[in-house]
């Protein structure tokens, strides 16, 4: 059983975890809580599991992108259930919160670099076209991004004295921006450069492509993921600044 509101946390739970990953961690954790293995090594594991999609992604066909899914999962698996080690074992530490977010900045990373270069069609018969691969790297850049404009918030505030920040900072202090935020998290749009439904979408366009019997739609899809980091790194960089986070 879970502590209460692990799943209903707002910010720092995936709907993949409170949609099924944290049943499935908690029939792992039965065979780890007993055993010398330590959550941060568990953390270790995470990350190499999450960066392995981008050498999955370059299988040709559908099955790199299964194994692109599949190595993403994993890494999921194991972010839900190094959390769950540490409080069962009562072993907490900043080196286990630092390793989680360096996980979770180069797994994002590592499948928009990884789809950018199955795009670029490294195997093909034909001329290696390398804007694709460049397109799915800023992409990366911009996840990246994205997830430093957050984390530079907690940095400055640290460094002005300040305690952390307020969930109800977070709302822009100008209406126009309110009702903006409001619609961009509608949308949902951010997400899509996000490596757990990057990897989701990248297997349905596997799909599409390998009926079309090219890399149209993986190639479209790289596009809209170097698109959307563009626009979400400047316009979440205009929600913090809006906002009283650094107030």
């Amino acid at each position: 059983m879970h502590p209460a509101g692990v799943k209903d946390r707002r910010s720092g739970e995936h709907w993949g975890g409170r949609l099924y990953m944290r049943e499935i961690s908690l029939r792992v954790d039965r065979y780890l809580v007993n055993t010398r293995i330590t959550p941060n090594q568990l953390t270790y594991v995470m990350t190499v599991c999450g960066v392995l999609a981008a050498p999955a992604l370059l299988v040709p066909g559908i099955w790199g992108a299964v194994l692109g899914v599949v190595a993403v999962q994993l890494y999921l698996l194991l972010d839900c259930v190094d959390g769950e080690v540490a409080r069962w074992k009562k072993q907490f530490s900043l080196n286990g919160v630092y390793l989680d977010r360096v996980g979770a900045y180069l797994t994002d990373a590592a499948v928009l670099v990884g789809v950018g270069l199955r795009a670029a069609d490294l195997w093909g018969s034909g001329r290696i076209d390398w804007l694709w691969a460049f397109l799915g790297t800023l992409a990366a850049l911009g996840a990246i991004l994205i997830k430093a404009e957050t984390d530079l918030v907690a940095v400055a505030r640290h460094q002005g004295g300040k305690p952390p920040v307020a969930e109800s900072a977070s709302v822009p202090r100008s209406s126009k921006m309110a009702l903006a935020r409001r619609l961009a998290s509608m949308l949902q749009f951010h997400r899509l450069i996000l490596g757990i439904e990057a990897s989701l979408l990248i297997l349905v366009l596997a799909v599409f492509d390998a009926v079309r019997d090219d890399l149209f739609f993986t190639r479209l899809g790289v596009a809209v993921f170097a698109g959307v980091a563009l626009l979400q790194t400047l316009l979440h960089l205009v929600s913090i600044l809006a906002s009283s986070r650094l107030k």
